[in-house]
């Protein structure tokens, strides 16, 4: 599966999808592009968006776009925060589809 990373997640999150292409979205070279214009760029290049970004979804009509969405709810956006939330995420990357929100909580 390839799992684009949001650049408000830490990068060394992508260990942590390990036997999926991940790449963070300033290596994909769109830091800074607004969410509209990022999921529009990744869609058909990516399977799956994975933020922290908990508007995301009240923001963009995700329904047309071809990528699934993975958000992350925690406390905090810090490596040890997030990993708990790891297995639970892995698990629901099965279940993705495009036009998909995926909500990880704890």
């Amino acid at each position: 599966m390839r799992i684009l990373l949001d650049e408000c997640l830490p990068r060394k999150l992508k260990r942590e999808f390990s036997g999926h292409d991940v790449q963070t979205v300033p290596e994909a070279g769109w830091a800074a592009k607004k969410n509209g214009e990022l999921l529009s760029l990744a869609a058909g290049r990516f399977d799956v968006f994975v933020t922290a970004d908990r508007q995301m979804e009240f923001q963009i009509n995700l329904s047309k776009l071809k990528i699934a969405i993975l958000v992350l709810y925690a406390d905090e956006i810090k490596l040890e925060k997030l990993r708990k939330l790891m297995p639970t995420a892995r698990k629901m990357l099965g279940g993705a589809s495009p036009g998909k929100i995926l909500r990880v909580r704890r």
